[in-house]
């Protein structure tokens, strides 16, 4: 899809489709709109639509509700809305006519609501007959009184991040193994003259002394991944920001298997590290004024004569040794050693990202990702990237008596503590272990990584994160 930005008027562009928002107790400057909210047909309600028809052209009426309750959320959402319609209506170019007294982060946002709402993962699917075929938007265009290029670009590159992060979590295990995810942060390092990359597999994994990562992966025959992503931008200033993500490209749950039902969800495991991936992809596009490390670390957690068994001990890069009560517990395992890797490498301020607990999803559901940190300076600045680019974070605690929980009886620590309580906060308060006296903040993303529900991302992998780091990384050289 292309996207601009102009300051000439709706009429004035090639779009075959305009959209008009308007919000509640105002009027709008176009008699055809202002007769279907006259009649009652088009309402001025957050996510009405109503369609009249001008000079061979289709005009749509977005409702926005509220403008004191207005949010670049609600912007994305009335965008994937409007953009679903015009693909119904067969649009080609689409003009949206950013409403009277906001600012260009909005132009930015109905952008991004846009291109997330293209998107489709269809590869597999035989070719669809020319009748069955929908129509895509092959352009957009953002029309306002003041010059809105630079965050309808940014929105735009952003936005295209977070598909490409989602293509990489709907792609089946058997196509997207650590090898063939190593591979797209390659192609990103290939493509960015500012990305380096590099990858290490199951030998030198052991050989650093990750014995946690390398627990977990002993039990699959695909090649584990370290992957280590390095961005360096322009004048970039302040700390440099470290970036884990969980990447276990499909997880049965090993020795403890998980049941069936559900199972085939599992290759979204790595939904965390395809966020990193692509959110430094999208930085280096940006050429923000930061230095970045992405640590990803990926591997499968599979059942096989070799697969560590509960009640083995191993031993993590950091020197801590670990008692596994379930294997099924892995995600914590792998990033002990990457966040401890991470700081060695130079992260002075340090965020992972992991689908890391069902007790996160209990707890929250499928609108906010847990937030656990040790540094309020720290959780205040990804607290506020959350909310910036709508993607909701909310804080769980941790606490000296979670700690105690994840003591071990044979090892310093144990990778799931027995019964059913705090499970997101233990298992947080077993990776604050790792972060030492580095700033940290730790996202629990398993509710929000996939089937998100929102009008942009309503099934299948939603990117979560992408746009929240990139968002973190515009305000690091200030953090």
């Amino acid at each position: 899809m292309r996207v601009s930005a102009t300051t000439a008027v709706p009429r004035g562009t090639a779009a075959d489709t305009i959209v008009i928002g308007v919000f509640e107790d105002e009027v709008v400057d176009h008699p055809g709109l202002a007769a279907l909210l006259e009649s009652g047909e088009a309402k001025r309600a957050r996510g009405s639509l109503a369609l009249t028809h001008e000079d061979s052209r289709r005009w749509l009426l977005a409702g926005l509700g509220s403008r004191t309750d207005f949010t670049s959320e609600v912007a994305r959402v009335s965008a994937a809305k409007a953009a679903k319609r015009a693909s119904e209506l067969s649009a080609s170019v689409l003009c949206w006519r950013l409403p009277d007294g906001l600012d260009a982060n909005v132009a930015g946002a109905l952008v991004e609501g846009t291109v997330l709402a293209g998107y489709r993962f269809e590869r597999y699917k035989e070719e669809p007959k020319e009748s069955d075929r929908a129509v895509a938007l092959e352009e957009l265009i953002v029309s306002a009184d003041a010059d809105v290029a630079a965050d309808v670009t940014r929105g735009h590159l952003v936005a295209q991040a977070v598909n490409a992060a989602r293509t990489l979590q709907d792609m089946p295990a058997n196509d997207m193994t650590p090898t063939d995810l190593a591979e797209r942060a390659r192609a990103l390092a290939a493509e960015l003259e500012s990305v380096s990359v590099e990858v290490e597999g199951r030998v030198q994994i052991e050989a650093r002394g990750m014995g946690a990562f390398a627990a977990v992966a002993q039990g699959t025959y695909q090649e584990p991944a370290l992957i280590t992503m390095r961005y360096e931008g322009p004048g970039a200033s302040g700390p440099t920001l470290g970036f884990v993500g969980k990447a276990v490209t499909f997880d049965s749950g090993g020795i403890s298997i998980k049941p069936g039902e559900g199972m085939d969800e599992m290759k979204y495991d790595m939904s965390g590290g395809a966020a990193v991936i692509e959110a430094i992809g999208a930085i280096a596009r940006l050429a923000l004024p930061v230095r970045v490390i992405g640590v990803i670390g990926a591997t499968e957690n599979l059942p096989s004569g070799r697969s560590m068994k509960p009640g083995d001990i191993v031993r993590t890069l950091a020197g801590v040794t670990v008692e596994i009560n379930n294997t099924d517990a892995e995600g914590r395992l792998v990033l002990s050693d990457c966040m401890t890797y991470a700081i060695a490498e130079g992260a002075e301020r340090l965020i992972d990202l992991a689908t890391l607990t069902g007790a996160c999803v209990v707890a929250l559901g499928h609108t906010y990702a847990g937030l656990f940190s040790n540094d309020e300076a720290w959780c205040a600045a990804v607290s506020a990237a959350a909310e910036r680019t709508g993607e909701l974070v909310w804080r769980l605690p941790l606490h000296p008596e979670y700690e105690k929980i994840v003591k071990g009886s044979f090892a310093d620590i144990n990778n799931a503590p027995g019964g059913r309580l705090a499970g997101a906060s233990t298992a947080a308060e077993f990776l604050h272990r790792f972060a030492g006296e580095v700033p940290w903040a730790h996202l629990d993303i398993a509710g929000t990584a996939w089937s998100l529900g929102r009008e942009y991302a309503e099934k299948g992998g939603s990117g979560f994160g992408v746009r929240l780091l990139v968002e973190l990384a515009a305000a690091g050289s200030s953090t």
